[in-house]
């Protein structure tokens, strides 16, 4: 669990990076907003597995309290980010009208 734990937050954290370069090399346009919000979902799910991996294995009283901090605050990331990447997606599709 441990190991799984690790290679997914090189993983998030791989895709959070490849998504904020992309959205630093584009111009301002709908497509920035895309990979800005990609990169903020895929932050959000860094910081979750990250906790997560701390409330697996406590080593103490701190891991704890700031794995549950850290919870919070990737869960709050994580839906802002699925909701404004959805917002902004549903923009780009061509109108079916």
């Amino acid at each position: 669990m441990d190991k799984l734990l690790i290679i997914l937050i090189v993983f998030t954290a791989v895709f959070f990076l490849y998504n904020r370069i992309q959205a630093w090399r584009k111009p301002d346009s709908l497509i920035k907003k895309i990979y800005e919000t990609r990169s903020r979902l895929f932050l959000g799910l860094f910081l979750l597995v990250f906790s997560l991996n701390l409330l697996v294995q406590p080593r103490g009283v701190i891991d704890m309290v700031i794995g549950s901090v850290l919870m919070i605050f990737a869960l709050a990331n994580t839906i802002y980010g699925f909701k404004a990447y959805k917002h902004y997606i549903a923009q780009a599709e061509p109108s079916k009208s």
